[in-house]
């Protein structure tokens, strides 16, 4: 139960900042070109390989 719950919670944290990055896209971009680099890619990464490794259990 617990498991389930917990991969269930990344999932939707994972699809989450999946949204959030495309929504920030232009944000990102603009931000780039000032040098400041959003850390989003890294983010959804983490949570992604975290997904995975809870789903292989």
């Amino acid at each position: 139960m617990i498991e389930t719950a917990s991969r269930l919670t990344l999932f939707a944290l994972y699809q989450f900042t999946v949204a959030l990055g495309i929504l920030l896209f232009p944000v990102a971009v603009l931000a780039r070109r000032v040098g400041v680099e959003l850390p989003l890619g890294r983010v959804v990464a983490r949570l992604g390989t975290a997904y995975e490794n809870v789903d292989a259990r």
